[in-house]
Order: structure tokens, then C-alpha cells, then sequence
């Protein structure tokens, strides 16, 4: 009588199915006829590391042949009173604007050139994208937070005078307007980006009417997106909670000063302000800059030892190019960007390595597909 063979015996014997093989594209993406024409995008180097990382993203748009152009205005600084009518126009054409940081003077009366360029082309929203790359270690894991923030009023409005000799008052100007706006700015991403909740930073505990408003508007847009979760938190126990747990946030919707410092912090604890990418956004025009660029941007000796990270900018450069709806560009130095950091020869010093900024740029254009 035969024996039965084992089963151990009989998946050795069995030859092994063939395993399906990868997708290696998603489902194309079909353009309109004319998608491809070369797009202009305005460009402000800016000041401190601008130049330099701003000249990395063109390097890198060369080589990848992207079908964007630059008119480049390189007499834009931030102790200038006002953004060159030039180059307003040239943003209002073009739409799109690439921007180096522009260092705002500390006191003097000198208004942010930042601020004045937001409120001339009404770009209400800021957006900061916060999150852990492969291969960059950190403190905290599965980070992932978009900081949307309110950018043309509260304490940024610049409202400011001397009543009495000794007594300054400024005030923090909100809107329900633009309150309910940014609020449906922040419900409309996290929907179309498939995000599951939007947190409410405020400090309506204290600041009854102006927060309250805001959180009154946050309230109102959150129940037409009933798939999205909706919940609040005191700006001072959400710096506490993103230091000690911050994977528990995803989209955070903000008024304008809270959001700046929730942004820099987010930044701070995914990586670095060095790699994390953003951009300012209206109805009608869109300028992407560094996401977070706090204690960088004039760090001279940056520049003098030509040491400036680019990848924040560069990835939002990947955004910009969704943005004009370049998908497959945007693809593939998002890819090149991240193969580059998780390699981990090619780092600047903010990251823990030594390169140069144009050690970098050669080995994103090296990596590119």
C-alpha cells in the first residue's frame, strides 16, 4: 500500500503559481488638447538662501524638461515698502508664482512684503504639508498634517497705533467672510484629498467673539461634509499635543497667527523646515513657497558656505506642478526628491549630512526616471 505523500512534500512537489505581476502605471491621466504648452510661472528669488534654492528648482525643471517657463524678477527684497507693480501684473497673468523667502524686518514700521504680496492677489489660504520621509529619522512616526491657515486677517492685519506715548494697540481683525472661506477651503481639501478629519485650532475660551466667530464658521461647513470628522482645540493643548502625539492630526484649519506657529511646529517635528513644502492659494492666483521657513531662510552662512536645503522648495515645485496639472512631472520629482532622502548620501547639514545645495540638485536630477 502506497503511502500518502505529506503535505509539506506536496507543496514542494507542486509547481508554485505565478505570481500576478505589478501594476506599473495607475490609469493614465488624459489631457485636453493644448495641456502641454509650456506655462509661464513668475519667480522671485527673494533673499538669503532664495537665490540659491530657487535656482536649484530651475536646474532641476531643465532636466526634467518640464513645460514651464520662468520670468524671473530678481530686484525683489524684503525691505522694500511694496511688491513692484511689474510684478503684480506678472503673477495676475501668469497665475502661478514660484517664491524665495523674503526676510521681513523686525520692527522699524516696515510692512511684510509676504503679507502685502497675500493681500494684493487676495491668496487667503496658506497650506503646509508636515510630514515623515523615508529614510529622515524623527522623534515621532506617521506624521502626516496639512496646517491650512487663514492668511489676510486677525492679528496679521497690521492695524496698528500709538494711542498714548507708551500705549500701542494693535488689533485682530475677523470676518465671518473670510472666516467661513477658509473653512470651506479646509473641508473642500481634505474631501478632494481623501483626508478623514479636520481639526479647528482656536482660543475661543478666551477670545470670545473674534474666535468665536471662527469656530461659528468651522461649525456651519462642517455639517455639509458629514464623511469628514469634525472637532476643536485650544491652540495652547494643540502645541502641547503635537509635540507629545502628533500622528492623532491630519488637516488643521486655522486663523492666521496661530497657524504660523502650528505650521513651524508641525514642520519641526516631521523633519525640518527644510523639507517641508507650501503654498498660498486664492481664487484666482497661487505663489508656492518653503511650507515652513522659520530661522532659515536668512541664514547667511548658508549662502556663503552654499549650503541651503532645496528639497522643501522643490517639493513645492511638485506641487506646483499638480497645481497647473502636470501630474507625471510632478510624479517624478516628488519620486527623485524622496529616492534622494532616503538614500541618505546626499544631505544638507540641517539633515545631518554635509552637501552643498548643488550636491543635492545633482543627485535629484541623477535620480530623476
Amino acid at each position: 500500500m502506497a503511502r500518502r505523500a505529506s503535505p509539506i512534500l506536496k507543496r514542494l512537489i507542486q509547481p508554485s503559481p505565478t505570481p500576478l505581476q505589478p501594476f506599473l502605471r495607475s490609469v493614465t491621466y488624459m489631457p485636453r488638447p493644448g495641456d502641454g504648452a509650456p506655462r509661464p510661472v513668475t519667480l522671485i528669488p527673494g533673499d538669503g538662501i532664495g537665490p540659491l534654492v530657487t535656482n536649484a528648482v530651475e536646474q532641476v525643471m531643465e532636466a526634467m524638461h518640464a513645460p514651464v517657463y520662468f520670468e524671473r524678477y530678481d530686484e525683489v527684497h524684503g525691505d522694500m515698502k511694496r511688491v513692484p507693480q511689474e510684478v503684480i501684473d506678472s503673477i495676475r497673468k501668469n497665475k502661478v508664482c514660484l517664491k524665495g523667502g523674503l526676510i521681513t524686518p523686525v520692527g522699524g514700521g516696515v510692512s511684510s512684503l509676504n503679507v502685502l504680496l497675500r493681500k494684493e492677489l487676495d491668496l487667503y489660504a496658506s497650506l503646509v504639508h508636515c510630514f515623515n520621509l523615508a529614510g529622515l529619522p524623527t522623534r515621532h512616526e506617521n506624521v502626516d498634517i496639512v496646517v491650512i491657515r487663514e492668511n489676510t486677517e486677525g492679528e496679521y492685519a497690521g492695524l496698528e497705533h500709538e494711542v498714548v506715548p507708551g500705549v500701542v494697540e494693535s488689533l485682530k481683525v475677523m470676518t465671518k467672510f473670510c472666516s467661513e472661506r477658509i473653512a470651506q477651503y479646509a473641508f473642500e481639501y481634505a474631501y478632494l484629498n481623501n483626508r478623514k478629519k479636520v481639526t479647528a485650532v482656536h482660543k475661543a475660551n478666551i477670545m470670545k467673539l473674534a474666535d468665536g466667530l471662527f469656530l461659528e464658521s468651522c461649525r456651519e461647513v462642517a455639517t455639509k461634509y458629514p464623511g469628514i470628522k469634525y472637532n476643536e482645540i485650544i491652540v495652547d493643548n494643540c502645541c502641547m499635543q503635537l509635540v507629545s502625539k502628533p500622528e492623532q492630526f491630519d488637516v488643521m484649519v486655522t486663523p492666521n497667527l496661530y497657524g504660523n506657529l502650528v505650521a513651524n511646529t508641525a514642520a519641526g517635528i516631521a523633519g525640518g523646515t527644510g523639507v517641508m513644502p507650501g503654498g498660498n492659494v486664492g481664487a484666482d492666483h497661487a505663489v508656492f513657497e518653503q511650507g515652513a521657513s522659520a530661522g532659515n531662510v536668512g541664514n547667511m552662512k548658508l549662502v556663503e558656505q552654499r549650503k541651503a536645503n532645496p528639497v522643501a522648495l522643490l517639493l513645492s515645485s511638485a506641487m506646483m506642478l499638480r497645481h497647473l496639472q502636470f501630474p507625471s512631472f510632478a510624479d517624478r520629482l516628488e519620486t527623485a526628491v524622496k529616492r534622494v532622502i532616503s538614500e541618505g548620501k546626499c544631505r544638507t547639514k540641517d539633515l545631518g549630512g554635509d552637501s552643498t545645495t548643488q550636491e543635492v540638485v545633482d543627485a535629484v536630477v541623477a535620480a530623476l526616471d
